[in-house]
């Protein structure tokens, strides 16, 4: 890209401002930023931006209304949200949806998992289909050792990836054009294909796309083209974002165009990808196009501000008005393969953009003793309240508030009239009321200014959770990062965000405020191609794998010849490899690795890949085969302007406009304020201070200091963090920051149990949890959340307290001594200080483990009558003793079981071990992290934040069930109710509920149980405990500490001897599973919450001594007051994702016949119960299928004159034809051809019937209030909650 003595323009159209970068003919640089809408002035604002830049730059007229002449333009590069926001707000096109036979639903049931775990009405955003063709055609993996009897001879063919494959049903291509022609008749023209195994077979896709496109659909997209990967659920929704929003974006482009001459056709028009690469106007994608803005960003600051020589990482930090945007760079793009958007999972190479819901724009609120920022946004209508617009107080009016931003350096913009000020007044009118607010909970006296302030550092905190998780969950240290700050609101926090982190330098760079515009400038064109492939890493498959390469890499460089590009081109290969056997696939480049004679020609991937899997997980393993997953070739045609340093002559001192007073942890000082463009280069300028410009404000902390580069950025060197004396007196402020630091240590213990790990359960289904407990064993934090782990392990740190001296580690996992189930060990360190001689704090770690021995492979049988028979059992064993792991010992344990009949020790010792010794090292990291915290604050000072914390979580407990008792005495006079439920062999659950309204305690009492059964749905105490947290919580219905301040109100009597507390050698594993929605069913039908969900978790299970296999599946949930029951989904105490279907078959011996919702299963009412589902399984070869289920002979209540649920039911088709019902609990041998047909139980409906013909009207909100937030630290946090 030459000086084309022209006019080039860089663009970034966001959300509410288009922002201007254009590079003038004598090689000056620009910038300017307009609204993004204002129809009253001009049509479109990217146009308009150019119109003005020439307009006052040639001093020609271009007049608004004429097509702008293109003469003087070279070229133009731009960003857009069109296909974000048309996907918030679900405006894309009408779009249909063709998929294989069975599946209609499969989209709608994806992962299965809730996004909200303590939500009862379950939000999930509509799929982006109106309408669904099912296709009759069928094709499967071929199976070496599959024993299906051969009937007729089946084609078989080859898949790109080398797989053979059997297709079982040819395409019914008359059908399909009758369907097609259907959907035509109905006004709908864009259409997504998805068949089954179609990543590497694409021939019926491409069948049904010809004939689509000739029978006249404008739009159609096949997911074997727009993204060649396995899994078919997050491929589906990308094929489905492609259709619908793709057409958007062409429409977008033809209104762009049309406000030039000639359509722009002689202008090299480029478009920002969500990979940070540039690509021609005409290959722009909806698929492609989902961070296409914020993507222009990363490029922005990783040009400008990561040296090539220092080569410090740097942290991209963007604040907005709604959310904060979180990235990092160290010499190379991070990117995801899959992320969330809004709700829908797109698999598409995109940048790792991690964006939080806290911007300016969030709300402050204060409940119960805290204080709350976020994550609701005050949005441009109304805005801030000192826009004058009636809006609530937000993250801006505490700025505002402490003198950090100055309303007489701000445009008149404000007001109805948008012609006033900012408004002071409003925002103090606000504040004073909250502060009354405040000082009436607490009988103190804080001013404003502290509760401003207050709201601030809470704001902060919550900024760097993220930042932390993404950088210590690969590894690195967050303290050796630059942060590199843009976007409008990030300004005023850098320091203190910076400050926080360890961090020592923030870099501002002084195109800031339109850094994504300057970062499209910058970029370079890129064409990425990419399939899949089944190859070892191996010698003698690297013939194949360097010619598939070479391949790809010269559609690449074709690709980018015929965009003109001819020397400037270079190719990076990237190989998707994973250890044979698990799931943790890592996208790998061998930049920094030649290869050699052990390698393939394209660089050493294995030793690329060890070192990576090393940094990332902590250990290799080194004897397993190495499988490459997908061949990615990235081809760059350089073309990016160099960003040009104009050197700033310094003269003199830097002089203030103006010295204003700001508020401070010092209280108010006075502070000079500068202007941006009037700073002597090379001068420092020490904080107190304010350098405003016109796009952005930065404060300079005390103590802090800013200096102005030689090319015009800001550079702030940054203090260590000066830990004022904390008193042990309660600062509500600090509560809500020791609130998210306590969190935050369970976090990251999880980050270093989940790295270390090797099972499948633990490492990739994330089955895990970790917490902090006080010296008394009462929990401090937990995290993630798993319901059934939910307080229990609070009782197994308990019952230890008193046995443990430094340097032990107990293990633990018998029901008596608070365990769940067997199969959940838990390990428990304390926490010593020198000159306390009992432990200060205790962490603990708890994961299911595959398996531990007794009567079936994974330890979860079905018909167990005693503990013994369900695996090795520990009470308080001493895993490490004076700091050595007793391995002789352990194993001497683990393998025990194989002494009663029928039964094997473990099964799997080897991943037992290492397991284990991850749940040490998770422990250990803990007992560092809490060190650390106590060196910082005294112990004194951390133990009672730590009791704060628990009285918070009790207070707001105590709240609603004075809540409950004010309504329940106004409705019926009193405060005592109950509810029974039955399980399905027909043990009542019975609970009675007294409630005390003074106090705000309750007593619940569930004498009248059954008794212990002769089977495992025995439930030991500590289940119950779980699901009567988790319904609290529910009932709270806002974010609270989950700690042992939430029992603290309550009494709970158990009678001994019943199925709740069961003697010490009862079977329990169905307790864990089963009985436990059972309690949470009978607690929610005494307080009238909602009507049952379908109250049963359908544990399946089949293998053979060589491999096993573990699924829960979905069923529908219970209606609720103002909702719909959501169909096919996890409820309540599980929340568990099933399986792709395609891993599913490409692993198992089975074939996957039907996935799909079962219609007319939910309760009707006025609100309905959700659908369960139908699951079919065809076996391939011989294996024991076991099935633990309940809600088979009772059926799930509906509520206040709702239907109740229709029951499961589980059926086995034989292969000679005989069908079976196989009942709710067994175990049985099945056949090739077997097939297995589960019937998942519906949710209960809620309030009668005879409005129901006005079926409710559910409000459309934007969907980024509801799911605002993205990214790889958000998709780690959904799917450790999906377990």
């Amino acid at each position: 890209v030459a000086d084309s003595g022209k006019f080039d323009f860089a663009i970034d159209r966001g959300g509410t401002f288009t922002d201007v970068f254009a590079r003038l003919p004598d090689g000056r640089e620009r910038v300017l930023k307009l609204l993004s809408r204002d129809p009253q002035n001009y049509k479109d604002a990217p146009t308009e931006g150019i119109r003005r830049v020439l307009e006052e730059e040639t001093g020609q007229v271009f007049p608004r209304e004429q097509p702008v002449d293109t003469s003087l333009i070279g070229w133009i590069r731009m960003g857009t949200t069109v296909a974000t926001n048309a996907l918030l707000e679900r405006e894309g096109e009408r779009t249909a949806l063709l998929v294989t036979q069975g599946f209609k639903d499969l989209l709608h049931i994806g992962t299965q998992a809730r996004p909200k775990l303590f939500d009862l009405e379950v939000a999930v955003p509509e799929v982006l289909y109106e309408e669904v063709i099912e296709v009759d055609e069928r094709v499967v993996l071929r199976q070496d050792g599959c024993q299906l009897p051969r009937k007729d001879p089946k084609r078989t063919v080859t898949g790109s990836t080398g797989d053979s494959l059997e297709v079982w049903r040819e395409l019914d291509l008359e059908r399909v054009e009758k369907d097609l022609r259907g959907v035509l008749s109905r006004g709908i023209t864009s259409l997504a294909v998805l068949l089954l195994h179609s990543y590497t077979w694409s021939d019926h896709e491409k069948a049904v796309g010809a004939l689509a496109r000739r029978l006249g659909f404008t739009q159609v997209s096949l997911s074997s083209e727009v993204m060649p990967m396995v899994r078919a659920v997050p491929r589906g929704y990308t094929v489905c974002a492609d259709a619908y929003l793709t057409p958007k974006i062409h429409q977008y482009l033809k209104g762009f165009t049309s406000g030039f001459k000639g359509g722009l056709k002689d202008v090299n028009v480029l478009f920002m990808q969500s990979d940070g690469g540039l690509t021609p106007m005409e290959q722009f994608c909806g698929s492609r196009a989902i961070l296409s803005g914020p993507a222009g960003g990363v490029v922005g600051y990783a040009i400008t501000s990561y040296s090539q020589t220092e080569k410090k990482p740097v942290i991209g930090f963007d604040m907005g008005g709604t959310s904060t945007d979180v990235s990092r760079y160290a010499g190379q793009y991070e990117h995801v393969f899959e992320a969330t958007t809004a709700g829908v999972t797109l698999q598409a190479p995109q940048l790792d953009i991690n964006t939080v819901a806290a911007g300016g724009g969030s709300r402050l609120f204060f409940r119960s003793g805290m204080f709350v920022v976020g994550p609701e946004s005050a949005g441009a209508h109304p805005g801030p309240a000192c826009y004058r617009k009636g809006g609530p107080l937000t993250v801006t009016d505490a700025n505002l508030a402490l003198g950090r931003l100055l309303p007489s350096f701000f445009p008149k913009i404000f007001g109805p009239g948008e012609n006033e000020p900012l408004s002071l007044e409003e925002t103090m009118k606000h504040f004073h009321h909250l502060t009354q607010e405040i000082n009436l909970f607490f009988t103190s006296g804080m001013s404003v200014e502290e509760v401003a302030m207050g709201f601030i550092r809470v704001a902060n905190e919550a900024m760097c959770r993220p930042i932390r998780a993404l950088t210590q969950a690969k590894g690195h240290d967050t303290s050796q990062h630059v942060l590199a700050c843009f976007g409008g609101a990030g300004g005023q926090h850098a320091c203190a965000i910076a400050r926080a982190l360890g961090m020592k330098t923030v870099f501002i760079h002084k195109y800031s405020g339109v850094l994504s515009a300057y970062g499209m400038a910058l970029a370079d064109v890129v064409e990425e191609v990419q399939e899949p492939c089944s190859l070892q890493y191996e010698q003698h498959s690297f013939t194949e794998l360097n010619r598939r390469v070479e391949q790809l890499s010269k559609r690449c460089r074709d690709t980018l010849c015929a965009r003109g590009f001819i020397r400037s081109i270079t190719t990076e290969v990237f190989l998707h490899l994973r250890y044979e056997g698990t799931d943790c696939a890592l996208m790998v480049t061998s930049a920094g690795y030649p290869s050699d004679a052990q390698s393939c020609q394209a660089g050493d991937f294995r030793s690329a890949f060890t070192k990576r899997y090393l940094k990332e997980f902590g250990f290799t393993i080194p004897d397993r085969p190495i499988m490459v997953d997908d061949i990615r070739v990235r081809g760059c045609g350089k073309s990016g302007i160099k960003s040009v340093h104009k050197t700033k002559i310094a003269h003199g001192q830097a002089k203030p406009v103006t010295v204003t007073k700001c508020y401070f942890e010092e209280g108010h000082l006075d502070t000079s304020v500068y202007l941006w463009e009037e700073l002597p280069c090379g001068r420092s300028i020490p904080g107190p201070a304010i350098i405003i410009d016109k796009n952005s404000t930065i404060l300079v902390e005390p103590s802090c200091e800013a200096h102005l580069t030689e090319g015009g950025d800001v550079c702030l060197s940054v203090s260590s963090d000066r830990h004022c004396a904390l008193g042990t007196e309660l600062n509500t402020v600090q509560l809500s920051i020791f609130s998210h630091r306590f969190m935050s240590i369970a976090e990251q213990m999880g980050r270093v149990l989940q790295r270390t790990s090797i099972s499948t359960n633990i490492k990739e289904r994330l089955d895990f949890s970790c917490a902090v407990f006080g010296p008394d064993g009462g929990l401090v934090s937990n995290a993630p959340h798993i319901p059934v782990h939910l307080g229990a392990m609070q009782e197994t740190v308990q019952y230890q307290v008193r046995n443990l001296k430094e340097g032990d580690v107990i293990l633990s996992n018998h029901p008596c001594a608070g365990g769940s189930h067997l199969p959940d060990l838990t390990v428990i360190t304390p926490v010593f200080r020198k000159g306390v001689s009992s432990p200060v704090f205790f962490v603990a770690s708890r994961g299911h483990h595959a398996d531990i021995g007794g009567i079936t492979p994974g330890s979860m049988p079905p018909l167990s009558t005693s503990l013994q028979q369900e695996g090795a059992v520990f009470t308080s064993f001493k895993l490490v003793t004076g700091g050595i792991f007793q391995e002789e010992a352990v194993t001497e344990a683990l393998m025990a079981p194989a002494q009663y009949p029928d039964c094997s020790g473990t099964r799997n010792l080897h991943d037992n071990l290492s397991d284990l010794r991850a749940q040490v090292a998770a422990n250990q990291r803990g007992s560092q992290l809490v060190g650390e915290l106590i060196d910082s604050y005294g112990l004194t000072v951390v133990q009672a934040y730590m009791g704060y914390i628990q009285s918070n979580a009790e207070l707001a407990v105590r709240d609603m069930l004075r809540d409950f008792a004010r309504r329940r005495q106004h409705q019926t006079g009193s405060l005592e109710v109950e509810s029974e439920d039955f399980m399905d062999d027909g043990t009542p659950i019975r609970l009675r509920v007294q409630i005390n309204e003074e106090e705000g305690s309750a007593v619940f009492d569930f004498t009248g149980t059954g008794t212990e059964v002769w089977g495992n749905c025995n439930a030991p105490r500590a289940i119950t405990l779980s699901a009567l947290i988790y319904c609290l919580r529910c009932m709270v219905g806002q974010d609270i500490p989950l700690n042992q301040g939430c029992l603290t109100p309550i009494k709970v009597i158990i009678p001994p001897g019943s199925i709740l507390q069961p003697s010490q050698n009862a079977a329990v594993v169905g307790g864990n599973v089963l009985t436990s929605q059972r309690v949470v069913d009978v607690i929610f039908r005494a307080f009238e919450v909602c009507a049952a969900s379908q109250g049963c978790m359908n544990n399946i299970s089949f293998g053979s001594e060589k491999k096993g296999y573990y699924e829960t599946v979905a069923g529908g949930a219970g209606a609720g007051p103002g909702w719909n029951g959501r169909s096919g989904v996890q409820s309540h105490m599980t929340n568990t994702r099933i399986t792709d279907p395609e891993i599913l078959e490409k692993r198992y011996p089975v074939v996957l016949e039907q996935f799909s919702l079962r219609p007319g299963s939910g309760g009707a009412g006025r609100y309905c119960g959700g659908d369960g589902v139908k699951r079919k399984l065809m076996f391939r070869s011989k294996v024991v299928l076991s099935v633990l289920t309940e809600r088979r002979s009772t059926r799930p209540y509906g509520l206040h004159g709702g239907e109740d649920g229709a029951a499961g039911l589980n059926l086995l088709h034989r292969a000679d034809g005989r069908i079976l019902n196989l009942g709710a609990k067994t175990s049985v041998s099945i056949q090739p051809g077997d097939m297995f047909c589960l019937y998942t139980p519906g949710g209960g409906g809620y309030g009668k019937e005879d409005d129901a013909n006005r079926r409710p009207q559910t409000k459309r909100r934007r969907l980024n209030e509801t799911f605002p937030e993205r990214g790889s630290v958000f998709d780690y946090r959904m799917a450790q909650e999906g377990v």
